[in-house]
């Protein structure tokens, strides 16, 4: 592929992820500390950037470098199928990420706290968000700032990500919980 397509590509790209979240072109250029002529020629392809120019550009429309260079079409609709989520898994827990990235507003995780299971320490912190923890299934007894508290399926907690926080299984079976943070932060 010449140079030429991908500068046409990449500007389409930032085009349509820029609409989609009706930015105006200044107020794009000025999150990115690019010039609005500079913007608009990238956008129809008549004007490459650097690397470290596009990095700025993809943060200020909430997006990773490699999502301006992926194949994947800019929609505001975003699937992802169970098959297809991010895994994280240890001897404690299963996370699985039912958001796609790049992420810009929230993050939202399904886990499975296995019995015995500990998720965070007492120390455990992440960032500065909202965090909302919600039981799905079991019960989980969550550590906030030394103050604890038993949670059953239904049961939520709403905290700040900077406080420290632990989610501990002492049940014999798993536990389902949904975290959902804003802005993401893992």
């Amino acid at each position: 592929m010449d140079t030429t397509t991908t500068a046409q590509d990449v500007g389409s790209k930032v085009r349509a992820y820029r609409q989609m979240r009706k930015m105006t072109l200044r107020t794009l250029a000025e999150q990115a500390e690019v010039s609005v002529s500079f913007l608009s020629q990238l956008e129809r392809g008549a004007s490459g950037a650097s690397i470290p120019t596009l990095r700025m550009i993809a943060e200020a429309l909430g997006l990773t470098l490699a999502d301006l260079f992926s194949d994947e079409t800019a929609s505001p609709h975003r699937v992802l199928r169970a098959a297809d989520r991010p895994t994280i898994s240890t001897s404690s827990v299963d996370k699985f990420m039912l958001t796609r990235r790049p992420l810009q507003n929230m993050e939202v995780l399904e886990g499975v706290v296995h019995p015995g299971g500990t998720v965070g320490s007492p120390s455990y912190t992440h960032g500065d968000s909202q965090e909302l923890l919600l039981v799905l299934s079991g019960t989980i007894r969550l550590v906030l700032n030394e103050e604890e508290y038993l949670l059953t399926a239904g049961d939520s907690a709403e905290y700040r990500s900077s406080f420290t926080h632990c989610v501990i299984n002492e049940t014999d079976e798993d536990v389902r919980v949904l975290w959902i943070i804003s802005p993401p932060s893992l």
